[in-house]
């Protein structure tokens, strides 16, 4: 029987690429859009095969039509509070209305549930939704996979292309980072969309790296010299962070303020994927960091 999912959050660039991924495996895909979304994408989406639903995403009955007949709904949401709880609840609601048995919800991150409370805001965001998720009773599948792979190419103080440095923090030269693509993130998504044994955590990343082998890889495939620094210790981190918010307090408005950015590196380096569920779907491609680095450290 071919599988009906419903896809929040399709627009954006994880959700397209989850849809594209599901169509691809056989499944009826629908997508809820807002009246407001960018008519591009939502051609995009359509060419794709997606079944496009424009809804009121500020009413349960409204979205719970779109439930109906759906056998997993998947969250791919971004965004503050409003978004990741208020918007993520309505959704489940409405899915919970409809008889939905299974949700995955917009979990795409270092697993929380093994950082302390307060070390990230938009960690916390998930965790609060994850609360009310876990009583409802349905099925819920959360995929964490650790640091989306792009933001190597940012020139983040893990990897500055443009000083040719790598940092780290603590004494954690040899902690292994978990970076997983946005294309291996969609496909093991739409692979546990259509599972209904998957369990209610898993735990992926296409590749993980430390810093000392960052800076060798790096150095083998550019043939220049990069510098490895400890930028300071763990503590010292977290007072700057602290610090950093403080003297912000319209950053608390925003997705990714800049001591927002600090709290997902203080993450980085205080837990790790220690049971990845990388085998669960044989068909699955993994990048691994090499192949990664090369398509753009020249």
């Amino acid at each position: 029987m071919k599988s009906n999912v419903l896809v929040a959050g399709a627009t954006g660039n994880l959700g397209t690429r989850i849809c594209s991924e599901l169509i691809k495996k056989g499944a009826s895909v629908r997508a809820i859009v807002r009246p407001s979304s960018d008519q591009e994408k939502l051609e995009t989406l359509r060419r794709l095969g997606v079944e496009v639903e424009v809804r009121d995403l500020s009413r349960v009955d409204d979205i719970a039509e779109s439930c109906v007949g759906i056998n997993c709904v998947v969250s791919a949401l971004a965004g503050l509070a409003e978004v990741i709880v208020d918007l993520q609840t309505r959704v489940l609601d409405a899915a919970l209305k409809a008889g939905v048995p299974r949700f995955i919800p917009s979990d795409f991150c270092t697993d929380y549930n093994f950082l302390e409370p307060g070390d990230n805001r938009n960690f916390d965001l998930r965790r609060t939704f994850k609360s009310y998720l876990d009583s409802t009773g349905i099925q819920a599948s959360s995929i964490f996979n650790g640091a989306f792979a792009d933001i190597l190419k940012y020139n983040i103080p893990v990897l500055n292309l443009k000083d040719k440095s790598i940092g780290y923090w603590g004494d954690k030269a040899h902690w292994k980072l978990d970076f997983t693509t946005m294309d291996n993130t969609a496909a093991f998504t739409a692979a546990v969309a259509l599972d209904d044994s998957a369990p209610r955590d898993l735990q992926i990343a296409s590749f993980q790296i430390s810093p000392d082998e960052l800076r060798t890889q790096v150095q083998e495939i550019t043939g220049s010299g990069f510098s490895i620094i400890m930028m300071s210790s763990l503590e010292e981190f977290a007072a700057y962070i602290e610090k950093q918010r403080a003297n912000d307090p319209a950053g608390e408005y925003e997705l990714y303020a800049k001591w927002q950015q600090s709290q997902y590196m203080y993450s980085m380096f205080s837990t790790q994927h220690a049971e990845l569920a990388n085998g669960r779907y044989q068909e699955i491609a993994w990048v691994s960091g090499r192949e990664y680095l090369e398509t753009f450290v020249r």
